[in-house]
């Protein structure tokens, strides 16, 4: 086996001859490949969502905020509870300005230009934006965009130009991403079992995965018709990709190699059956973290490092080992205490940690993980319809959610269609667990612009309807025999009214 080029002489927090520049350099890449396209699909959205003619307007937000303020004198507080840059103001203006301004710098990211000012800024931004939009940016993904784009600070060179190979960066910097992507996927796996969902440790969650899942692609939907002992097998698999392979993150060196196969692999399955917007994207840019430079293919580590005008030494990687210091002094303890308490144990320091955990909370920054802890066996979906009468309804047809049951299951990712996703959860629920729904309704009276625009059809495109009505269905797969026939993707059951008939009249 031969030596791995030299790397800069940091202090290693274990023994490890391997570089990693290259990784590192792809990574970069594919993170900044990531927030242009959650920038990207948010600005096409943002006004419908929380715009002043939005479903839950930032604008609304921002002024009673700046009432309690004046209210109680909180002032440099206030900004750290609520930490964006809509204090200064929040119209419809400066959210598409900021998805634009996000957008831009995401392609400086992916130039390699100025990667340690850009991202701070990006950062900056998107915390702006899911500060003010309530449920729409609380997905797991958005807060590990968050997380990854703090983390990734420390190993960007402070470079004007990140060339490939572009240098290896500090063993700390590095480790503090294997660190988030090793509770990435082993809580993911670890939350299944602690959940006591039936379905996972009866092997059988990916029986009904496909068929319930937010938004199916339409090879998932074909999945769904796949053989029960394949379920089963496909099940068994998940687990044990997601409980066993992220350990061999910390595993020598070839094992670490199969480890990111394995992980790559498993996210690009979830990507070909479902829509799960920049999450896959981002997942497999953390694995690649894991190759050091001597996997690469010999043509490609002789034309980077031909690209490579100057070499990257000591003094442009300082300033990351300072970063990746601080994050280590803050992350590591706070972190460890949250997936230890996933796992049901409760470590020495978890009282201690509980400022610190409220302080930095908002940041949304430091956070712990697990998708799919409990699967949904049925696919319950809100039909909204409108009348002029009373006694007409026509019904909203949303752009990605099953509604006409004759519409394939699209490809979408990595957009995030935010609404529909949240229809998809409000399902599950009571209306009153999700104030927003009835503001949507409210929007659809009024016939406002941004809000139907998040619509595939509107059916009253002259004038709004005087009344709106919300009624619950559950959705099934169509077998594939009458797919065949009738061309129906799924079919459906109506389950009764999920809300009251809604109305701006007295």
């Amino acid at each position: 086996m031969s030596q791995a080029p030299s790397s800069p002489s940091w202090p290693r927090c274990v023994p490890d001859r391997w570089s990693y520049a290259y990784s590192t350099w792809f990574f970069l890449r594919l993170l900044g490949l990531a927030y242009l396209s959650a920038f990207w699909s948010l600005g096409v959205q943002v006004r419908g969502l929380v715009g002043e003619q939005g479903i839950v307007p930032a604008a609304e937000l921002m002024a009673s905020a700046r009432r309690a303020v004046e209210a109680d004198g909180l002032g440099f507080t206030s900004l750290l509870r609520l930490p964006t840059l809509l204090w200064i103001d929040a119209s419809d203006a400066t959210l598409v300005s900021i998805c634009v301004a996000g957008a831009v710098l995401s392609l400086f990211l992916i130039a390699g230009v100025a990667g340690t000012v850009v991202l701070p800024l990006l950062w900056l931004l998107y915390l702006s934006l899911a500060t003010v939009s309530g449920e729409f940016l609380s997905f797991q993904w958005d807060t590990l965009l968050l997380e990854t784009g703090l983390v990734a600070v420390a190993v960007a060179p402070w470079t004007l130009v990140h060339r490939p190979p572009g240098g290896d960066p500090p063993p700390l910097s590095r480790w503090l991403l294997w660190w988030l992507l090793f509770r990435l996927m082993f809580a993911a796996g670890m939350v299944k079992l602690t959940s006591g969902d039936p379905l996972w440790r009866g092997l059988t969650a990916l029986s009904v995965h496909y068929e319930t899942q937010p938004l199916p692609t339409p090879i998932g939907w074909y999945a769904h018709h796949l053989p029960q002992w394949f379920q089963e097998a496909s099940t068994a698999a998940v687990l044990g990709v997601e409980l066993i392979v992220p350990w061999l993150v910390f595993a020598p060196r070839l094992l670490r190699h199969a480890g990111c196969a394995g992980l790559i692999a498993l996210q690009l399955l979830i990507a070909l059956t479902g829509n799960y917007a920049f999450f896959n994207l981002l997942t497999i840019a953390l694995s690649l973290t894991l190759i050091d430079d001597e996997a690469w293919p010999a043509w490609m580590r002789t034309r980077g490092r031909h690209l490579a005008r100057e070499s990257i030494g000591d003094r442009h990687w300082a300033p990351s080992l300072v970063v990746a210091a601080a994050l280590t002094l803050v992350t590591i303890p706070m972190t460890t205490d949250m997936l230890a308490f996933q796992a049901g144990l409760t470590l020495p320091w978890h009282s201690a940690l509980r400022p610190a955990r409220r302080a930095l909370a908002p940041f949304h920054s430091i956070n712990s993980y697990g998708l799919f802890s409990i699967m949904t066996p049925t696919r319950p979906e809100i039909v909204v319809e409108g009348s002029d009468d009373g006694e007409t309804w026509k019904p909203y047809e949303f752009k990605y959610k099953p509604g006409d049951v004759r519409r394939a299951p699209p490809w979408v990712a990595p957009h995030q269609p935010r609404l529909d996703w949240q229809l998809w959860f409000a399902a599950f629920d009571d209306i009153d667990a999700h104030p927003w729904f009835e503001r949507l309704c409210y929007r659809l009276l009024e016939g406002a612009g941004p809000v139907t625009a998040l619509l595939a059809v509107n059916p009253f495109p002259d004038a709004p309807p005087r009344l709106i009505r919300a009624t619950l269905f559950t959705y099934h797969t169509a077998s594939l025999a009458r797919h065949r026939a009738e061309g129906v993707w799924w079919t459906r059951e109506e389950l009764g009214s999920y809300s009251p008939v809604l109305s701006l009249e007295p």
